[in-house]
């Protein structure tokens, strides 16, 4: 899933006319590569000495605008987007316990949202939804 993750960023990269440059892949293939949520200076870490937190963040910044990377709020991290080849609205569910996190993409949930912000007034920017509880892994450790 990982090298597919990657050869997927770089299509729409060069479909956007966008550079994924050595550094943004690097950035990017160290988020892919792990199934929980990393933090910026995780990252920095694991790209070895020399690097400056500046670069992680600018590469953070770019790798979410084109839709590879959702920062997850709550967390302060980022995840790997399982679903890059189109726009969507994150919808994510955070495992207190081991820290998995699984991305959903359910339309519905984005319609009644869309109707309540829209019924409220509120101009929305974005739309993501972070729930935190128990993975059905952790669930069935406990049983």
């Amino acid at each position: 899933m990982h090298s597919r993750m990657l050869e997927q960023a770089e299509l729409i990269c060069g479909a956007k006319g966008v550079r994924l440059t050595a550094r943004r892949k690097r950035v990017l293939s160290i988020v892919c590569a792990h199934t929980r949520p990393m933090g910026a200076y995780e990252i920095l870490e694991r790209l070895g000495p020399g690097i400056k937190p500046p670069t992680v963040y600018r590469a953070l910044a770019f790798l979410q605008q084109q839709g590879l990377v959702h920062r997850l709020e709550s967390l302060n991290a980022f995840v790997g987007c399982v679903h890059p080849d189109h726009p969507h609205a994150g919808q994510f569910l955070i495992c207190r316990e081991c820290g998995l996190v699984e991305e959903l993409e359910d339309d519905r949930v984005k319609r009644i949202l869309e109707l309540a912000v829209r019924d409220s007034g509120f101009e929305a920017d974005s739309q993501v939804v972070e729930m935190t509880g128990r993975c059905s892994g952790c669930q069935s450790k406990e049983r």
